[in-house]
């Protein structure tokens, strides 16, 4: 996908990324990270802002720094380095709320035809995966990365 994203920091291992988002609320931390799950090859992706005190994700804060689109967008490119690097592996997000959930379905709504090039990308309701349709309140979603 070509659209406008923050520059991602990160290490070897390509699980845990790092950027700045900057708005109207100035500079705020960014974490995303991919964590083993009890699913084989399925890993979570956790994201939202770096805690200053303890440097964990807090994914409950609501920055509002006006770059929700280029915020997107630079999650989107960690999925895609880390399924570069790990192709077999499949990526796990939910919000940790319904409503975060939503945005994230609309947010990956605008972008489908782009993101169907590379990945298969499945909806979870109630612990079923189904593969993603438009207009429906997923719980969850699974993105598998497309064999090149």
């Amino acid at each position: 996908m070509k659209l406008p994203r923050y520059q991602l920091k990160t290490g070897d291992k390509l699980t845990s990324f790092e950027f700045i988002s900057e708005g109207p609320a100035g500079r705020i931390h960014k974490l995303v990270q991919f964590s083993p799950t009890n699913v084989y090859e399925v890993y979570n992706l956790a994201f939202g802002d770096k805690h200053p005190a303890t440097g964990e994700i807090d994914d409950t804060v609501i920055s509002n720094n006006g770059d929700s689109e280029k915020v997107l967008a630079t999650v989107i490119a960690s999925v895609y380095a880390f399924t570069d690097k790990y192709p077999r592996r499949s990526v796990y997000a939910a919000g940790s709320t319904k409503s975060r959930t939503r945005l994230y379905r609309m947010g990956i709504t605008k972008h489908l035809s782009d993101v169907r090039k590379d990945f298969q990308l499945y909806g979870v309701i109630n612990n079923e995966t189904k593969v993603f349709r438009r207009n429906i309140n997923y719980d969850a979603f699974l993105v598998v990365r497309k064999k090149p």
